[in-house]
């Protein structure tokens, strides 16, 4: 059931009361309610009954304990030696993938190697850690963010193996293709678009 602008204003002005911070969490935090309140609605119980089932869900202690392990997250010591590492990896991979091409287009030796070997470090290991970083500082646990992250991190490896597969000439290179394009195609961007277009009219 859809919300109307009144009911939006009334989540709004609850988290608002909040005292919170972080206005990207703030945002995230209305997006992830009205999201719920909306599927969860129905005749057989009020608006306020929804919305406070939603907020004891997603914040039994309050939403500022929520503000509070956001933070801890972006700025402990540990957390932020493994986003340095993420990063690092992440440039080695995208360094050794630009490389590869430049070496590949230039008929130079170790290209196919250098290429490879980046296309697989950003694949299998800088990818996937990046997907988990952006799942641990998601407020919102939505269905429709928790699909969209995962359906985003698997069409990117199953689309970039299959370019590993043509570059070592293996069989089922063109199968990955396509089905990396239809995970990305069906499955990330209808929840993709859906996402921004909930934000946009929040």
């Amino acid at each position: 059931m859809k919300l109307t602008t009144d009911q939006e204003k009334l989540i709004e002005n609850f988290v608002d009361a909040q005292g919170l911070k972080i206005k990207t969490l703030r945002d995230d935090i209305i997006d992830h309610l009205c999201c719920v309140v909306e599927s969860e609605l129905r005749t057989d119980r009020s608006f306020q009954q929804v919305l406070d089932k939603a907020i004891a869900e997603l914040a039994p202690k309050g939403l500022i304990e929520i503000q509070h392990k956001t933070i801890f997250l972006l700025t402990s010591k540990r957390i932020l030696i493994m986003k340095k590492l993420m990063y690092f990896i992440g440039f080695l991979g995208a360094f050794a993938l630009t490389a590869g091409t430049t070496f590949k287009l230039l008929n130079m030796p170790l290209g196919n190697e250098l290429f490879t070997t980046g296309l697989l470090v950003v694949l299998w290991i800088f990818i996937p850690l990046l997907a988990i970083d952006r799942y641990k500082v998601a407020i919102s646990k939505a269905l429709t963010e928790k699909a969209k992250i995962i359906l985003g991190l698997t069409a990117a490896i199953v689309t970039g193996m299959s370019v590993v597969f043509k570059l070592l000439h293996l069989q089922g290179a063109g199968f990955l293709l396509m089905l990396g394009a239809f995970i990305f195609a069906i499955g990330f961007l209808p929840f993709f678009f859906f996402r921004m277009y909930k934000k946009s009219v929040a």
